[in-house]
């Protein structure tokens, strides 16, 4: 293959300096508060306590270790010679008496030690903030793609997660136990280290109170999903999505999305192609709506959408047979769970018992895909304000292609971008080119808060039946001015390559999606390139005798 030379463009001076996305600052987020830390007197009453309640039912142990964390300290008990680990299990309600504890979990043996773990909830319990976690040495030295602030385990080291390597999570837990500020955390915490251009969200909220405060922020594919009659079609397009990015690594010959992304480095004619996380926040409503499209969408793309860098986290409050189906549970191997009602809901998330021995507000167990054991973690915190200032943050935040412009209004919603592609590559408005941008979710843009929307949703002709399509504003148009300044430019540049599509123009020229498109089409009008196929780019044709350079 000949090698493709990036020769200077004439007729106009390309920018040295290649804009970017900003990225917030950690002084949005609240500094940690006071520890509570429990005196070494109160740990060798305790231990004593443990031993001398022990001994007088005639097992004979010795406290060799403590651990103290957020929540929890974990006292490591050794057993003499002959005494079986079930003789101190069967005796935890008693120890929970002697030490005066709401609960007490004991982990028989400690997985890599010969030793009994006993964790007696502290006296106080410290919050563990996400700036403390995401500040960390852990955070700074951990190489996941997709960094998940999960919080501190009983030692007090911060636990991070990749999202990539789980990779799909399962949260689970009653009213109040956390559930939903987790779901927070995570989500500030890839706000934190990913632009937009890096990472997309698609967000599903059917009790309309946890996620509707990330709207308008430049992540999402599309407003949050509030209305159960438009899950469907958003898992539907999903699932397109994710086929349609197997056919696009088939042809480059990528095994995944990260030597795919490793590939567009080096070719600036191939389409960027961000992670996307859907997260779904009462896993529960839907499986009462529509339990069989639900599951097999959710199982489909569970199964099929590591490799293409498509992710999920779902969370339900109702941890239940019904809800968390078997093939659900098969394809999520990473699970949380935060304090349940009965061992019975434990076992549903964790096939085993524990999580009803836990004590809420945070306090959750944690299942890794790799791991052999439950880890036991304080989750993160992150308070209301420190959402609204970093959501605020991005809702302000000025594109790439707009920094060297003049200054516009700020405007809440996304750009005319957003209207690119529906029904897994057929564009939804003419001049739009499919193979350049990244296709959208089958939703309106984004409408101002508690308004309805400019453009009217309409069921499309497709044999599919549930898709819903949308005219985008026309404030993404080119202006006569526009295509006199860029048409001369982008004929320039796609004469330098066999290639052309509407991604290496909007790289080039500095422009957004939907201008380039329009670009791509005005070329392909000129004779210039060739029409859109099933690829991601287009055929750059011969000039023809008498056609215009």
């Amino acid at each position: 293959m000949l090698e493709v030379r990036q020769d200077a463009l004439e007729g106009f001076e390309a920018p040295t300096v290649y804009r970017a996305w900003p990225l917030p600052s950690m002084e949005l987020l609240e500094r940690p508060g006071e520890i509570s830390i429990t005196s070494d007197e109160e740990h060798r009453f305790r231990s004593r306590t443990i031993e001398e309640t022990l001994k007088s039912f005639k097992v004979e142990v010795q406290v060799v270790g403590v651990n103290t964390g957020p929540a929890v300290t974990q006292f490591e008990v050794q057993p003499a010679v002959g005494v079986k680990i079930s003789k101190i299990t069967a005796l935890q309600r008693d120890l929970a008496l002697a030490l005066a504890a709401p609960s007490i979990r004991i982990e028989a043996p400690i997985p890599g030690k010969s030793v009994v773990g006993i964790e007696i909830p502290n006296s106080a319990i410290s919050v563990v903030t996400l700036r403390e976690v995401m500040d960390s040495e852990e955070s700074d030295t951990h190489k996941g793609k997709l960094k998940l602030p999960l919080g501190k385990d009983i030692s007090g080291n911060p636990i991070i997660a990749d999202m990539t390597r789980m990779p799909h999570l399962l949260v689970a837990g009653s009213t109040g136990s956390g559930k939903s500020v987790a779901i927070n955390a995570f989500l500030c915490g890839l706000l934190l280290k990913h632009t937009p251009e890096d990472l997309k969200l698609i967000m599903v909220d059917p009790k309309m109170v946890e996620l509707i405060v990330y709207n308008h922020i430049p992540h999402l594919l599309s407003p949050v999903v509030t209305e159960l009659e438009r899950v469907v079609p958003t898992l539907k397009w999903a699932t397109r999505e994710m086929e349609r990015r197997y056919k696009v690594f088939a042809r480059y010959a990528c095994r995944n999305l990260e030597s795919y992304r490793q590939l567009a480095r080096r070719r600036a004619d191939l389409e960027p192609m961000p992670y996307i996380v859907i997260v779904i926040d009462e896993l529960a409503d839907l499986m009462m709506m529509a339990p069989d499209e639900v599951e097999t969408y959710i199982c489909r793309l569970a199964q099929m959408a590591r490799a293409t860098g498509i992710h999920l986290i779902i969370a339900t409050q109702r941890p239940s047979v019904d809800v968390i189906t078997g093939l659900i549970k098969a394809n999520f191997p990473s699970r949380i769970a935060f304090a349940v009602s009965s061992q019975v809901d434990s076992r549903v998330i964790l096939d085993g018992p524990g999580a009803e021995q836990l004590l809420g507000r945070g306090d959750m167990l944690f299942m890794a895909a790799e791991a052999s054991r439950l880890v036991r973690i304080q989750g993160t915190y992150v308070s209301d304000r420190e959402v609204e200032k970093l959501v605020n943050f991005w809702r302000a935040a000025t594109p790439p292609e707009l920094q060297d412009a003049a200054p516009a209004p700020a405007a809440l919603g996304p750009s005319s971008a957003r209207a690119a592609l529906l029904d897994g590559g057929k564009s939804a408005t003419p001049g739009a080119e499919p193979a350049a941008t990244l296709p959208e979710p089958p939703v309106a843009d984004q409408p101002a808060p508690h308004a309805t929307p400019s453009t009217p949703l309409s069921p499309s002709n497709d044999s599919d039946g549930g898709d819903l399509r949308f005219t985008p504003p026309a404030g993404g148009y080119l202006t006569d001015a526009e295509q006199e300044t860029l048409l001369p430019q982008a004929l320039v540049l796609v004469r330098q390559h066999r290639r052309a599509s509407a991604a290496l123009l909007q790289r080039r020229l500095r422009i957004g999606h939907s201008k380039a498109a329009q670009l791509i089409d005005l070329l392909e009008q000129m004779g210039v390139v060739g029409p859109a196929d099933e690829g991601r780019s287009r055929e750059v044709l011969p000039p023809q005798d008498g056609a215009s350079s």
